[in-house]
């Protein structure tokens, strides 16, 4: 199977479990890269890259959803290997947002989960966040 036919597939595939899961996502309309054209479309505040891929340079993916996620969209690479079940990749600094905002649904966390992270350390980390453009010590190497 060509790589065109099967990205097609696994946008299909991601979409449909998105809807088992409750979400009304379909694939996106691929005409070119940015934010009016995610692989998958339905997801609120997600830009989503799909990968189905054996062999995935998971930065190069990270780094397109980056580049094409709108302002304060998340960017995200959902990406599965044959025989493989879906996996979700995202940055440090936005798995903490989200984690943060599950804790404060489930009334859960302390003062310390009220406070925003320290974009010293998330640089140093190479952890930005939505919204946030890359460090100058990642994007100059």
């Amino acid at each position: 199977m060509n790589a065109k036919r099967k990205g097609k597939r696994g946008e299909l595939e991601f979409a449909t479990l998105c809807r088992a899961f409750g979400f009304p996502a379909r694939r996106g309309q691929q005409y070119r890269g940015g934010p009016d054209s995610p692989d998958v479309l339905g997801l609120p505040f997600l830009h989503v890259e799909v990968k189905r891929r054996e062999r995935l340079n998971l930065d190069e993916a990270m780094e397109q959803s980056v580049r094409e996620a709108a302002k304060g969209e998340i960017p995200v690479v959902a990406h599965r290997k044959n025989r493989r079940g879906w996996l979700i990749t995202l940055r440090v600094a936005d798995f903490f947002l989200l984690y943060r905002a599950y804790l404060q649904q489930k009334g859960v966390g302390g003062e310390d989960a009220e406070q925003e992270p320290s974009h010293h350390l998330c640089g140093h980390f190479g952890a930005q966040g939505v919204g946030e453009e890359p460090s100058e010590e990642r994007s100059g190497s």
